[in-house]
């Protein structure tokens, strides 16, 4: 049977799917329904429309979530998340995650009450261009700009994965931050090895979370 490779393709780009589970996507939904297939079709574009990206996160969140500027109770799109614009978080620490799954998983876990900043991935080990790979130049301008705003900054968290790509990752960005902190009381922990090397934040349970957060050096 000739599959309909361009919607194969699209599904293997998918983060844990290789080809093999891609084409079984296929083969599901070839399988559905009109009616199915309408409704599918339907969901993913109203998410993608009632969804937003943070402008200091870069987290993304659904408008009813976001901070409302005006009197107005409507879903209007804000471009700041209900997490960044609530000032009861602790403003003095910024976590830093590779992908917004991870930021869910610590968020459940209660154990981190501080702001984030979405990485949007990972760099490989061998890559020579960061920049391509994570949002290194806005994660630097959120930092200098809380700096020179003086604002009360203190200690900034790797929350990355314990894996090559993340120890790699973690490098990269340490580095870059140490070149415009130098002097400020600022410091850079990462998570305690609560996380077993080689884990991945977004699977790692609430009390395995809960630890290495407590643990974090």
């Amino acid at each position: 049977m000739d599959f309909p490779r361009k919607l194969e393709e699209i599904f293997a780009h998918f983060p844990g799917i290789g080809p093999r589970q891609a084409r079984r996507f296929v083969y599901y939904l070839m399988n559905k329904s009109p009616t199915f297939i309408k409704e599918f079709t339907q969901l993913v574009e109203e998410v993608k429309k009632s969804t937003n990206e943070c402008e200091m996160c870069h987290g993304f969140f659904t408008n009813t979530f976001g901070s409302l500027h005006s009197s107005s109770h409507t879903k209007a799109k804000t471009p700041i998340c209900g997490i960044c614009s609530d000032q009861n978080r602790d403003q003095s620490a910024l976590m830093i995650v590779a992908r917004d799954s991870d930021f869910e998983s610590v968020e459940k876990s209660g154990a981190y009450k501080g702001l984030y900043f979405i990485l949007g991935g990972s760099v490989p080990v061998l890559d020579k261009e960061p920049e391509k790979r994570i949002r290194l130049k806005p994660l630097l301008q959120r930092i200098s700009s809380r700096i020179s705003n003086g604002s009360n900054l203190k200690e900034i968290i790797l929350s990355l994965n314990t894996t090559p790509d993340g120890e790699h990752t973690a490098t990269i960005i340490k580095d870059a931050i140490l070149n415009i902190i130098s002097g400020k009381q600022i410091k850079i922990t990462v998570l305690g090895r609560g996380l077993s090397t080689g884990a991945e934040l977004e699977y790692a349970d609430g009390d395995t979370i809960r630890y290495a957060f407590k643990n974090r050096a």
